[in-house]
């Protein structure tokens, strides 16, 4: 019997890299328009590469790039940079199709909800706020207070531990094939993968649930 449900965030319930390149697409033009003496391709490649070092999350990557590039921080520039990012990235960040719908329906039939999610807390509480789902979800466990990521079990136990249910009582939906089929098989849960279409047909007695979207039951 499945109790639980445990969702990834990015690119689960919002398409965060959909979201990122937008913002970051508007924040190279912003900088550019402020000043930034550079071509489009060369700023976007250049950040590229300081996520590639520092992490998709990395909070100060236009300050680094203009750093790297000018030898200084121009404010101007920075903050031009910045206001277009958010101003983009609350624009571009919206569930998936049926997200919504499929988690009421899990939540009328009495199944528990968390998230896991190796953002850290400040970012990964602010997406849930901004796309209303923070009131649908029980727990969220984030990179913040495990230590580790994907494909560790860690973040997937400590989700169910506070929930008070065993993995077995448990599927996870997530992205990544290799990533969540072994944090899954390494912590008891039954891994349930999401494509990027969304139709689906889930088989809840089945010890493998094949996946091409959020479910809808």
């Amino acid at each position: 019997m499945i109790r639980a449900v445990i969702f990834d965030l990015d690119n689960t319930l919002v398409d965060f890299m959909a979201m990122k390149r937008q913002a970051i697409d508007a924040a190279v033009v912003a900088m550019i328009d402020a000043g930034l003496d550079l071509t489009f391709d060369k700023i976007r490649a250049h950040i590229d590469q300081i996520y590639q070092e520092q992490g998709i999350e990395y909070q100060r990557v236009f300050d680094q790039l203009l750093q790297e590039c000018l030898g200084r921080v121009d404010y101007r520039i920075l903050s031009a940079g910045i206001i277009a990012y958010r101003r983009a990235r609350e624009a571009a960040l919206t569930p998936y199709p049926h997200a919504t719908a499929t988690l009421m329906a899990l939540v009328r039939r009495g199944i528990r909800l968390g998230v896991v999610s190796d953002a850290p807390a400040r970012e990964a509480w602010l997406r849930l706020c901004h796309i209303n789902y923070h009131h649908l979800f029980e727990v969220v466990v984030t990179y913040d207070d495990t230590g580790e990521r994907k494909p560790s079990p860690k973040p997937f136990l400590a989700a169910l531990a506070q929930l008070g249910i065993p993995p077995k009582e448990s599927i996870m939906s997530g992205t990544g094939l290799n990533v969540i089929w072994l944090a899954l098989r390494m912590s008891g849960c039954s891994p349930l993968l999401r494509s990027m279409a969304m139709h689906l047909a889930i088989k809840m007695s089945s010890p493998i649930l094949s996946l091409k979207t959020l479910v809808t039951f």
